[in-house]
């Protein structure tokens, strides 16, 4: 990855913007859109954030000086070499944002990904997350085990299942999904062969099953980029290993 994604929370904050017009504009919308308030530059001392969105290049790297000798993090237009963070094409479907950024290499690829995926997905689906969290202390005590608790909300999310988030009806059948709901404990094991080091030529198949994994068994020459594609809170360990009682394994191995 280019960039650490992260979603920085502005409400009620100050949030420096320097410049004038339309460009100036555009970001100062966008901040009072996130709950902050833009200011001026003489206001640095209270803000953490910047943007910068001047035309003239010296103005804009000197502005940019300023603001980071002062502390802030900063963002300028069209200048991705002088920013400290760059702004996603975001979708919002609160409370669930989904960000879809290039790194500043195109605004333009940027928003046609979102526009894509506005496309697809349901505006119902903010109203399945907040059900979901206000169904959090039920969803514990239901299953108070956690990897028992994980592997209940992956089977009720996964494309099919009862919340399957791309279904506008989800978004009604979490308490229905609650009442019914089994504990799987059972072991599931998913092995399979890669001939490749390129996480691209996965199959789509072997792809879900590396996400879902609760632990991964895999030769000790497996590379990293393949691994990537896990939770990052599954267990990994090198073959041989013994499988767990419970729970999704997949065991890893490479041709050749």
């Amino acid at each position: 990855m280019h960039s650490l994604p992260l979603f920085h929370r502005i409400s009620g904050k100050r949030v420096v913007v320097v410049g004038v017009g339309d460009m100036a504009d555009a970001k100062a919308r966008l901040v009072e859109r996130a709950g902050g308030i833009p200011c001026a530059e003489t206001e640095a001392h209270h803000a953490q954030l910047a943007f910068v969105a001047l035309e003239d290049k010296r103005t804009a790297e000197s502005a940019a000086r300023r603001l980071k000798q002062a502390g802030l993090l900063v963002n300028v237009a069209d200048r991705p070499d002088l920013c400290d963070f760059t702004l996603p094409s975001v979708l919002d479907r609160d409370p669930v944002l989904v960000a879809v950024s290039t790194g500043g290499a195109s605004a333009g690829l940027a928003k046609h990904l979102r526009l894509r995926l506005e496309a697809v997905l349901p505006q119902t689906l903010g109203t399945l997350a907040t059900a979901l969290f206000t169904a959090r202390d039920r969803i514990r005590t239901r299953f108070p085990e956690s990897n028992a608790r994980r592997r209940a909300i992956d089977a009720a999310l996964q494309e099919h299942g009862v919340l399957d988030p791309f279904e506008e009806a989800s978004a009604a059948s979490v308490e229905n999904w609650l009442d019914g709901a089994q504990e799987n404990a059972s072991l599931q094991i998913v092995e399979f062969t890669i001939a490749s080091d390129d996480p691209e030529d996965l199959t789509l198949r072997q792809a879900r099953a590396l996400g879902k994994a609760d632990i991964i068994l895999h030769d000790a020459h497996i590379p990293d980029t393949i691994l990537a594609r896990a939770r990052a809170d599954a267990v990994r360990k090198a073959l041989p290993a013994d499988p767990p009682a419970e729970g999704l394994t997949v065991i890893l191995r490479r041709k050749g």
